[in-house]
């Protein structure tokens, strides 16, 4: 009996060994297959199951697409001017064409005597008045001589209230200074030793007296306006943190409106 049960307990090993050599045989073939299969599968995507099975890629933060206000100083700084009268006055101005053509606030040159245009790079030019509108205190200078490096700025552009500006001048004889703010109001309204100027932009970018003809540049360098005056209650010529500039529409020829306000020519 006990040799009757060795015996079977060894065919019963036997058949085991056989069943899984059958089962290890079966399980090698799917393996087989299935990687026969992937590779099928990665051959008609181009790789795209490898593509899938590793870890997505984090995007990148882009820039942003404004320029900062050091930016558009570094852009549109040598575009802008020092016009300076023969009463030692100094106004601002900025490079409007190829030509070298200074676009600038008509009071600023309008005692009619000799001008003198200093560009960023210091060069100095006498230059003459191309065209005058008092009633848009708007005004055009040719200047005699121009820098080796001609760097005109851009006009277009329209203002929105709200919107982040750019002021560049020359306030208080503080040659190419900057500073920035958002338009206050549109179609402002200013009246002035030389006249009520309208459809205006308000903003509260600091200006003061020898900013005027400088640019009001928008939140990508484009010149939107013309520096023309400031609201002055308290009567000392001091910004109150109200300034207006004419347009660029209205500087090249259109624009207009209505609204309120007060204050000096600067």
């Amino acid at each position: 009996m006990a040799r009757a049960s060795s015996t079977r307990a060894l065919l019963g090993l036997r058949g085991g060994l056989r069943g899984t050599r059958v089962l290890l045989g079966v399980c090698a073939v799917l393996v087989v297959a299935v990687a026969v299969l992937a590779g099928v599968l990665v051959g008609r995507s181009g790789g795209s199951a490898r593509a899938q099975d590793a870890p997505a890629a984090t995007p990148s933060p882009t820039a942003s697409g404004s320029p900062s206000v050091a930016d558009i100083y570094q852009k549109i700084g040598p575009s802008v001017v020092v016009v300076e009268t023969a009463d030692g006055s100094l106004g601002s101005g900025v490079i409007a064409a190829d030509d070298g053509t200074v676009l600038t606030a008509d009071h600023v040159i309008a005692d009619g005597g000799a001008i003198t245009v200093i560009f960023s790079d210091g060069t100095r030019s006498t230059a003459t008045v191309a065209s005058a509108d008092a009633k848009t205190d708007i005004a055009t200078l040719t200047p005699a001589t121009l820098p080796q490096t001609l760097i005109p700025a851009t006009l277009g552009g329209g203002a929105q209230v709200g919107g982040p500006v750019v002021a560049i001048g020359n306030p208080l004889g503080l040659t190419f200074s900057v500073s920035s703010g958002v338009v206050s109001g549109l179609n402002r309204t200013a009246t002035t030793a030389n006249g009520k100027f309208s459809g205006l932009i308000q903003f509260d970018a600091a200006v003061n007296p020898g900013s005027s003809g400088g640019p009001l540049l928008d939140a990508k360098g484009l010149v939107i306006g013309v520096v023309v005056s400031i609201a002055d209650p308290s009567d000392d010529d001091s910004f109150a943190g109200i300034g207006f500039a004419v347009p660029i529409a209205g500087a090249l020829g259109g624009g207009g409106g209505a609204g309120g306000g007060r204050g000096p020519q600067i």
